[in-house]
């Protein structure tokens, strides 16, 4: 496919820093980006369902495509990595992706096509940035009724969309949380019905938000100490914690240190079909990520900008040739 815009993650930064502890299955040398959007360039032998020109965003993970979870989508949680492209991984995940001016992709499966004025530029963080939250959100839509409260921490590629998420699908009053004034700005530009600074009195804040009860369902896309911390202190009874972000904190469990019959869980990326439905509500306008493009030269500034934090949203790498 010819790449019409690749997302720089966060992740990716983990990625440049884990190969060395040796953490994960596959090393370099491999290109990044596993947020990829474009049009379909050539075609193997053999390879049906998509044409020439058409435009398409990536679905990331590659699993065996055999095993049951691959069979209904779910390639995240592949049961026979062995049997995969790359184990545990995909395009930008230990094998060549989207950073590039061309993109090879294994299988027509891999493609979803654009709806019509889905640009691929605005398509690609949401293969990511826009399917990990709403895959988050959608696990816990049962919680999420009129009269409940979502919190968010961490408005930044992932979080700002997740906010996005949560207005499109849900009833649910939104809290948003960020130690940056700028990204507490954009969470109430869209729509957060209150903004929390991190900090002492944080927690009793949203408390009182909800009248004491507390949040039905916490979304944590920071994941630091600090942060679970946070959580599990404003958590309500029966409700929701999603560990979304890997920052690499961790959360004591015991009986007493969390609210009764809280469930948590982590969450990595989403669904093939949910993926179909995060570019249903891309373009229809539901779900706007917040875009700085870098020419494919500039990807390494793409990078470092995110490393310190001076990004809003997502920055988005698009080639000259897009």
């Amino acid at each position: 496919m010819r790449i019409g815009g690749a997302g720089a993650c966060h992740s990716d930064l983990h990625l440049m820093r884990d190969f060395e502890g040796g953490l994960l299955p596959w090393g370099p040398p491999f290109t990044l980006g596993h947020e990829n959007a474009g049009w379909v360039h050539a075609l193997g032998e053999g390879v049906t369902g998509v044409e020439a020109g058409q435009p398409v965003a990536v679905y990331g993970p590659w699993g065996c495509g055999h095993c049951g979870r691959c069979r209904v989508g779910m390639e995240t949680y592949c049961e026979d990595p062995a049997q995969a492209p790359v184990p545990m991984g995909g395009g930008g995940l230990g094998i060549d992706g989207g950073m590039a001016e061309f993109m090879l992709v294994p299988s027509a499966r891999h493609l979803v096509p654009l709806p019509k004025g889905l640009d691929p530029a605005a398509a690609a963080p949401l293969t990511d940035a826009g399917l990990t939250p709403y895959h988050a959100v959608r696990r816990s839509l049962p919680k999420l009724l009129p009269g409940t409260t979502a919190v968010v921490i961490g408005v930044g590629g992932l979080g700002h969309l997740g906010i996005q998420v949560l207005e499109a699908t849900t009833a649910a009053r939104v809290v948003a949380v960020d130690v940056r004034s700028e990204a507490r700005a954009l969470a109430a530009e869209l729509g957060a019905d209150l903004v929390v600074e991190p900090g002492p009195d944080a927690a009793a804040e949203i408390r009182g938000f909800t009248g004491g009860r507390g949040a039905d369902v916490v979304l944590d896309f920071v994941g630091s100490d600090t942060t679970l911390a946070l959580a599990a202190a404003v958590g309500r009874f029966l409700g929701d914690l999603t560990i979304v972000g890997i920052a690499g904190g961790s959360l004591p469990v015991s009986f007493f240190s969390v609210p009764y019959e809280v469930s948590i869980q982590s969450t990595y990326w989403g669904s093939r079909p949910e993926l179909v439905e995060v570019l249903d509500l891309g373009a229809r306008g539901l779900l706007r990520p917040k875009i700085t493009t870098f020419p494919l030269d500039q990807a390494p500034d793409a990078y470092a900008a995110l490393e310190a934090g001076k990004l809003e949203g997502r920055a988005v790498v698009v080639p000259r040739s897009a």
